[in-house]
């Protein structure tokens, strides 16, 4: 059954691709970008803390959006031979053509499924291990708002991996075509900096850029391709060339010696693995303890500071928490130490290394909130090979950053939030600690791009008691989080 389209352009572009029935004859650079997008995606799977089935046998079920004639698809499976893939595209007649593609491949047929669907409107029931999509984003009128929709679907620890067409491409043939005093009617594809801006929240990951480069015979070749390909739709509002100024732009593509540039952006999107936060902060004792017994207590929260150094000093982290927070689940720390150095020093003055086997996070409870207290700044030493904000990207979930309210927080805040954001890792918010500082937190929330979940006021001594007071100043966890994890603490 067809959808009912969610737009008249909607309608055009399912009609396109219904008539392309030559695509595979053409489809260079969308074979390689399907080769490209499932490297992306294993090279993804093996680099993060995945679920353990995941781990050893790769994903059970994948979801394909977009699917076109199957050669992602194709790909998926020669990967992961045993999962159970859905390849869905809003073509009817591309469905056929990838269920036919398909079929000398997957003689077990309860392995997949080919469904027509409406990628904006998604009607089949996750989880799903793997979401994948390539070069079909650049067709939807919202792409953020579908990858929203579409990590919901992900299993925790699930992946979102998709390729779409940047502004740089066909950026030979819109030269000619402005040579001729007329605009190109090829779409408007967005520029990095805007598709860098449609990572779904919490998953972490980042964008990577591509180029390529296609020769043609001759300019008229380049848009006969287009239209064996079905992405001949014109883009929305735009006026028609005559014949005259195509055939001109046309030889003007001819003399420049046929080349027509892609550009491409690949991104790969992990959901957290568990529900929880990673508490960091722009420096030692700006107070990560007092904010992540805040989350605790006001989350009902679990618990774990997996590297404890400076024991000699004080009762620790652990102690702490679970002294202000009567009853709080507390996780044995990973690695404890007694000098009070970064957790690597701290382990090689008493001649002991850091276990990384020994960091793996705690999945118990995963509905459940899990507060992740690191040792000092993003960049504090872990093990010999790794700083905290490794296992900030490794862990996967999304991080509280705990900043002083007065001065000098704005470079350290700002460089923290840098430093996150470059890694692909998301972004809860940020907490201030200290006497408020109204310009301070408005410079920190318009340059960072960031929510300040709270400002917490200086406590001279802290209880249980003041501390479920301040614990009230932090949004609950519903309000955090509830729009990436439906129903607020059950989960999906």
């Amino acid at each position: 059954m067809t959808p009912t389209p969610s737009t008249p352009r909607a309608a055009l572009i399912g009609r396109s691709f219904d008539n392309a029935e030559r695509y595979d004859t053409a489809a260079v650079v969308q074979r390689l970008s399907a080769g490209e997008l499932a490297a992306e995606i294993a090279h993804a799977l093996a680099a993060g803390a995945w679920p353990a089935h995941e781990a050893e046998h790769g994903p059970a079920r994948i979801l394909e959006i977009g699917c076109g004639t199957g050669l992602l698809t194709e790909q998926l499976h020669a990967r992961w031979p045993q999962a159970e893939i859905v390849a869905t595209d809003y073509s009817p007649r591309m469905v056929a053509r990838a269920r036919d593609r398909m079929a000398a491949f997957l003689p077990d047929r309860h392995r997949a499924m080919f469904h027509v669907m409406d990628a904006t409107r998604p009607d089949v029931d996750g989880p799903f291990d793997v979401i994948c999509g390539n070069m079909v984003l650049q067709w939807l009128e919202n792409p953020a708002e579908v990858l929203q929709k579409l990590a919901v679907l992900l299993a925790p620890g699930g992946l979102l991996g998709v390729s779409t067409l940047l502004g740089g491409t066909f950026a030979q043939w819109r030269a000619a075509c402005a040579a001729e005093g007329a605009q190109a009617a090829t779409p408007t594809y967005p520029n990095a900096k805007t598709v860098a801006g449609w990572t779904p929240y919490p998953c972490s990951g980042a964008w990577r850029v591509a180029r390529y480069e296609q020769v043609f015979p001759t300019g008229l070749d380049f848009l006969r391709h287009l239209k064996t390909t079905g992405a001949a739709v014109p883009r929305e509002g735009g006026g028609r060339l005559s014949v005259g100024q195509i055939r001109r732009a046309a030889d003007r593509l001819n003399a420049g010696g046929g080349a027509i540039s892609w550009e491409l952006a690949y991104g790969c999107f992990r959901r957290p693995p568990r529900q929880g936060v990673f508490v960091t902060g722009t420096d030692t004792g700006v107070g990560k303890t007092l904010i992540s017994a805040c989350l605790v207590q006001r989350w009902q929260a679990l618990y774990w500071k997996p590297l404890q150094s400076g024991l000699a000093e004080d009762e620790g982290d652990t102690a702490t928490v679970a002294r202000l927070v009567p009853g709080a689940h507390c996780f044995p720390p990973a690695g404890a130490y007694q000098a009070p150095l970064s957790p690597q020093a701290a382990a090689r003055a008493q001649a002991e290394q850091v276990d990384p086997a020994r960091l793996a996070l705690p999945l118990a409870e995963p509905h459940r909130p899990l507060v992740v207290e690191g040792a000092g700044g993003l960049m504090v030493p872990a093990t010999d090979e790794m700083m905290m904000i490794d296992l900030a990207a490794l862990w996967g979930l999304p991080v509280v950053l705990v900043a002083r309210s007065g001065l000098g927080t704005l470079n350290h805040t700002l460089l923290s939030l840098g430093a996150l954001r470059e890694r692909g890792i998301a972004v809860a918010g940020v907490v201030l600690n200290g006497p408020a500082n109204p310009e301070n937190r408005r410079t920190i929330e318009s340059l960072g791009k960031v929510r300040i979940l709270a400002e917490i006021p200086w406590c001279e001594d802290v209880t249980p008691r003041t501390l479920a007071e301040l614990a009230a100043r932090l949004p609950s966890w519903e309000e955090t989080f509830a729009p990436s994890w439906p129903g607020g603490r059950t989960g999906t």
